[in-house]
């Protein structure tokens, strides 16, 4: 009977494990089904040519996203995580770095944006859309995460799935009441409706996260270098990543655009059920590898070899249902089922180097973590472009399959280093306090 008992209470902690999982891959399978019926209805109302715009502005708007608080969300869930007391001065150094990069940033859009894409034939009303466009997909997206973020530093993870799939059902119904019962089909139409629907979903999630306390304002020095080093990467990340959009916008017609667009939203969709599993393990991580990354390696095993099962599992389904897709998007995206069914596989290189990534990250390696991710999109989004320029999609395909399967082998090469290194230090300093303890 003991025996039975230690049993069960060795199997709680998985169980528990599993079931968060369950919920937190659940809420972002949720919002990822709502973002592909938003795209869907979306892609049908506004047609091929004003969609193939509004693909293009938001993939700006991906990258300038990435800067919008400097890294400070990773520096607030990893302090929060590790000593809860950190919270007020985490918070305030986020809201300071959204609010002043934000602004900064909106303005840049704005000044540049207008001479590469017309959304109104009226030079002023241009101007105003875009920059709406930027309000709404930089700054008030960038709010909406950062409310996710807390409650997930503080393992609140019912809370942060309820933000995830609030925010993408919201959307969902905005594109559906503007387009399906209003008749939007314009993008500077849409832009109203969008700018609004992240009004609301905002002001929810504030509501929801002043219960956890105010925040105390002012600017942690310490935490600056590690947000810079933290965020580089990821905009570097979506700099290669939109490289293609912005590349075929130029060189492709708006049909192969369009099509494209949407294959690669259905890889971001398909990498969720990676993504779920990172974001449960990571302030888990973070408090493992407080004393050294080499005590986290067995989970980061386990980690890797859950990570790779889900994404391959992910890429079957997706390639399984993609003939469906035009039914969904309409008859004019042709290229659409071939695209998703080339790209699907990508999946599975890229959920087995962000698990080394998310692991460094989580241990403070934010140096290497940064150089690893900052020269790897650097190559890759060169790669993208001129592979993109030549040889319009097939050369971007291409691209896509060599840059992730050598990411592969470089951050886990760089991520065994420092496990090894971080092994040696530790024998080194028992060594030295076992030789001190004779002395004595």
């Amino acid at each position: 009977m003991a025996s039975e008992g230690v049993k069960e209470r060795a199997h709680r902690p998985f169980l528990s494990m599993i079931m968060s999982y369950a919920a937190s891959g659940g809420s972002l399978v949720i919002g990822s089904a709502a973002q592909l019926l938003t795209f869907a209805i979306l892609a049908r109302w506004l047609g091929v040519h004003e969609f193939s715009v509004f693909v293009a502005i938001t993939a700006v708007a991906n990258i300038a996203v990435h800067l919008c608080g400097l890294g400070a969300m990773e520096c607030l869930v990893r302090r929060v995580a590790r000593d809860r007391s950190m919270y007020a001065r985490m918070l305030g150094h986020n809201i300071l770095l959204t609010a002043v990069s934000g602004v900064i940033l909106v303005l840049l859009g704005a000044a540049v944006l207008p001479f590469f894409f017309t959304l109104s034939p009226d030079p002023a009303t241009n101007v105003a859309v875009i920059t709406l466009m930027l309000i709404t997909n930089i700054v008030f997206v960038r709010i909406i995460v950062l409310a996710e973020q807390i409650f997930l530093a503080h393992s609140n993870f019912a809370s942060a799935n309820k933000v995830v799939v609030g925010f993408a059902v919201a959307r969902t119904i905005a594109a559906a009441l503007a387009c399906i019962a209003f008749g939007v089909a314009t993008v500077a139409s849409w832009a109203v409706w969008q700018f609004i629907c992240h009004v609301l979903v905002a002001v929810g999630c504030w509501r929801a996260v002043k219960v956890l306390g105010r925040p105390t304002y002012g600017i942690v020095r310490e935490e600056l270098p590690l947000g810079l080093y933290f965020s580089i990467p990821f905009i570097l990340r979506a700099v290669r990543q939109n490289a293609d959009l912005l590349v075929l916008s130029l060189v492709a017609t708006a049909e192969v655009m369009s099509s494209y667009s949407v294959a690669r939203r259905m890889l971001e969709s398909s990498y969720l059920s990676v993504e779920a599993l990172n974001r449960l393990i990571y302030p888990g991580s973070a408090k493992a590898t407080a004393t050294g990354l080499h005590h986290a390696f067995e989970r980061v095993r386990k980690v890797l070899i859950a990570a790779t099962s889900i994404s391959i599992a992910a890429a079957v389904a997706v390639f399984v249902l993609a003939p469906v897709l035009p039914y969904l998007f309409g008859k004019d995206y042709v290229s659409l089922v071939s695209f998703v069914r080339i790209l699907c596989w990508v999946v599975v290189p890229l959920a087995m180097w962000t698990v080394a990534m998310e692991a460094l990250g989580a241990s403070g390696h934010h140096p290497a973590r940064a150089s690893v991710m900052g020269l790897g999109s650097v190559l890759g989004a060169a790669l993208t472009a001129w592979a993109t320029w030549h040889a319009p999609p097939t050369g971007t395909f291409v691209s896509f399959y060599v840059i992730e399967i050598a990411m592969v082998i470089v951050s886990w090469t760089v991520f065994l280093r420092f496990v090894r290194n971080d092994r040696e230090q530790a024998a080194g300093g028992a060594s030295l306090a076992t030789r001190m303890a004779h002395e004595t």
